[in-house]
């Protein structure tokens, strides 16, 4: 049987279309192209119908095929045991009326993190000072200004510690300096008003130097001090020269209340040049009368009289009211070596000026040792700051400290009660109000315990608190503070092990009735 081509007919029924270069929908029609020839139209229908029979039953198999395959999974998915979407039924089964729909509630990690435990503050890390427990994490809180200084949290290593009489900020600062020496640490405490800190001195090994009227002990301003081992003879005797000579001043200035014109600081130098020069051991007295009295060949005529109201002044050390301390050689020495040295001034708690005094001849003793590069590490502890500050030159000198302090090694601590006590250092706007709040400034470790109500104010704008931080101050237990550092905030709970607590106890004369 033959086989022709036959035309594409346009009668043919449209099976699609595309779309041209002009973007007219042109219709595509088709037909068979190749058939038998002189095939009659009864025998093509014929064959067609075959071909869409053959066709429609491959498609009935196919379908048939797919609905097995379901049929098989389900049957294997109803074989397994699963919970219901409501739950089990009966009593205590967790079920509940209706699907579990939560509204959507957006807020800051800040916010959430007291409600969500996977948000809540990781900590400092495990390497340093225990301190306690952290109250919203529920884990140890551990601190050490050195280590945080290294792993680069922190610029400044100095810490405020303010709170109310009670509040335990005294025994915390114990525990830190105390638990500090095992790696190295040594501690100073260069005034100690209430004496708090002798006990705790002397259990750890090393030694309270007690100052007072009736007592022996005599402290020498004029005292050679530490020699670091790296200091050559020429290095050591000028060090020494200056070291005297802003001593004498700083004293000077404590006692008049003002600072020294240049020809008080002439009077001084001289007479300080002739008792070294004449003098094996030079004392104080010897300086007061050098200046009352000039040698002849340094006077002008008229160096007696421009020193003195300085020399006059300087004689109450060692005539006058506040004689009795520095009117001969020492009989104590600062030794640096020791785990902790501190300066008991209990004994002279009544007398301000003779506190400042004795605090500006301890920090000259002590700044000798801090400028050792081999001092080691050291904690310098500021109690009850704001006694210390109300005086210029001590407060200078405790601000020169806190600018060098990572020049030195050192963390200071400035313990008082409220940041207020801040605003009554000087003058609004004096350089003493300055001095003041450079040491809150230059203190990236704030440690603020219970505060009361009326100080909420100058202690959030003080340390940039919260609103809800600020709430937390007067609610504060004993032991508990909120510790700011830098950007970061923790509410500790401090711990103390009973014999810490027995040591750091300050209200033994308050319960030794009961």
């Amino acid at each position: 049987m033959g086989c022709h081509a036959r035309p594409v007919s346009k009668s043919r029924k449209a099976q699609g279309g595309i779309v041209n270069n002009a973007g007219v929908n042109e219709r595509l029609h088709t037909t068979t192209l190749v058939e038998p020839n002189g095939e009659l139209h009864r025998d093509r229908r014929a064959r067609r119908r075959a071909a869409a029979k053959i066709e429609a039953d491959a498609q009935k198999v196919k379908r048939l095929e797919a609905r097995t395959r379901w049929l098989a999974e389900r049957d294997e998915g109803r074989s397994g045991a699963y919970l219901s979407a409501a739950g089990d039924s009966g009593s205590a089964q967790l079920r509940m009326p209706g699907r579990l729909r939560l509204p959507k509630h957006q807020d800051t990690s800040a916010t959430l993190s007291g409600h969500y435990p996977f948000l809540a503050e990781a900590g400092l890390g495990s390497a340093g000072v225990f301190v306690g427990q952290d109250l919203y994490s529920g884990g140890s809180f551990v601190y050490d200004p050195w280590v945080l200084y290294q792993r680069g949290m922190i610029t400044a290593p100095n810490i405020v510690l303010a709170g109310i009489v009670g509040s335990g900020k005294s025994s915390l600062a114990k525990s830190l300096y105390t638990r500090s020496l095992p790696f190295g640490r040594r501690v100073y405490v260069p005034g100690d008003p209430k004496g708090e800190h002798t006990a705790v001195a002397e259990a750890v090994g090393g030694k309270a130097i007690i100052l007072g009227h009736g007592l022996r002990n005599r402290l020498n301003p004029l005292d050679e001090g530490h020699r670091a081992a790296s200091a050559s003879d020429a290095e050591w005797s000028a060090q020494l020269a200056s070291r005297r000579r802003d001593l004498i001043g700083a004293l000077a200035e404590t006692v008049l209340d003002r600072t020294l014109s240049p020809l008080e600081h002439t009077a001084i130098d001289l007479a300080l040049a002739d008792t070294v020069r004449s003098a094996e051991v030079p004392i104080l007295p010897m300086v007061v009368d050098r200046i009352l009295a000039p040698n002849p060949e340094d006077d002008e005529g008229r160096l007696a009289e421009d020193g003195r109201l300085v020399g006059h002044a300087l004689r109450r050390l060692v005539a006058g009211d506040l004689a009795g301390l520095f009117d001969g050689p020492s009989t104590v020495r600062f030794d640096p070596s020791l785990p902790m040295v501190s300066l008991d001034l209990s004994r002279v708690a009544e007398n301000s000026t003779l506190i400042s005094v004795l605090m500006t001849c301890s920090s000259a003793w002590m700044e000798s040792a801090l400028a050792d590069p081999a001092g080691g590490q050291r904690w310098v502890i500021y109690d009850e700051a704001w006694r210390l500050m109300a005086y210029p030159a001590l407060l200078r000198r405790m601000d020169a400290q806190w600018r060098l302090a990572r020049h030195f090694g050192i963390a200071n601590m400035l313990v008082f009660h409220k940041l207020s006590d801040l605003d009554n250092v000087g003058d609004s706007g004096s350089a003493m109000r300055a001095l003041a709040s450079s040491l809150l400034a230059n203190a990236e470790t704030r440690i603020v315990y219970r505060q009361e109500p009326d100080q909420l104010g100058s202690t959030a704008s003080a340390l940039g608190l919260s609103r809800t931080e600020q709430k937390l101050l007067p609610a504060l237990g004993t032991g508990q503070g909120l510790w700011r550092i830098k950007d970061r905030s923790f509410v500790v709970q401090h711990q103390l092990h009973p014999d810490e607590l027995e040591t750091f106890d300050t209200t033994a004369r308050m319960t030794s009735g009961q």
